[in-house]
């Protein structure tokens, strides 16, 4: 069988990153950023100087940070199928 002219054939290294990938990605940043938000509770508990309320701040805002960032889509470019050949003139005959 032959290949009719338009017909797509799509190059698998543009497959997208598998859901566990994207999930272990998400939960990763998502526990980093609670690490870093512990962190600024226990400083503004020890620490008697003004940093102590950018410590407060950070430790109020992160949570809405990191739930931001753990819920976006990770994109990365060319993620999905694309046309195998549509750019790569070198391959043409």
């Amino acid at each position: 069988m032959a290949r009719g002219d338009s017909e797509e054939v799509h190059s698998i290294t543009s497959a997208r990153e598998p859901h566990s990938a994207q999930v272990d990605h998400r939960e990763r940043n998502y526990l980093i950023s609670m690490a870093i938000r512990v962190a600024c509770f226990l400083s503004f508990v020890a620490v008697d100087h003004w940093i102590r309320w950018v410590l407060l701040l950070g430790a109020v805002v992160l949570p809405y940070i990191a739930v931001v960032i753990g819920n976006s889509a990770i994109r990365n470019p060319g993620d999905g199928p694309s046309p195998f050949g549509v750019d790569r003139k070198e391959l043409d005959g």
